[in-house]
């Protein structure tokens, strides 16, 4: 985010604004940014490498859990663009007065675009590939007898 007022510009990033929350004293505010912002995004994508290797190889171990692991990241698909959102709606907000500007910065543009990918990459993940090598695999191809 790029701020700029009568004091001058200001580039902000996400891991700057939770550094600024625990240093002036917010530290569960700075906490809850980290959480929401940093890890929740990067713990979906290592669930989705993991829930993609793991239906590539055909592992029978965990079929439940995977399950579990795949509905929890359609929920958390559903808040992805929250940040992006925030930093749309903050900037609108500024433009309104005269003596602030707020624009997103590029960082946000590439933030959106990996949230959209995550949001397709799960949405056209199919789950019952985690059943499938749990099933009975007798070798045969599909489709015969």
């Amino acid at each position: 985010m790029i701020t700029t007022s009568i004091f001058g510009t200001q580039r902000d990033t996400i891991l700057s604004g939770v550094a600024y929350l625990w240093h002036s004293g917010s530290w569960p505010l700075a906490a809850l940014v980290f959480l929401a912002s940093v890890l929740v995004p990067l713990l979906k994508l290592l669930a989705l490498g993991y829930l993609a290797v793991s239906v590539q190889r055909r592992s029978r171990v965990h079929s439940l859990g995977r399950s579990k692991l795949y509905r929890l990241l359609e929920y958390i698909g559903r808040w992805s663009m929250l940040d992006v959102f925030v930093v749309m709606v903050l900037a609108a907000l500024v433009k309104l007065q005269s003596l602030a500007n707020i624009q997103a910065g590029p960082g946000a543009m590439w933030f959106g675009i990996v949230v959209v990918l995550t949001m397709l990459a799960s949405m056209s993940f199919d789950p019952r590939l985690i059943w499938d090598p749990a099933g009975g695999d007798d070798g045969r191809k599909p489709g015969r007898a």
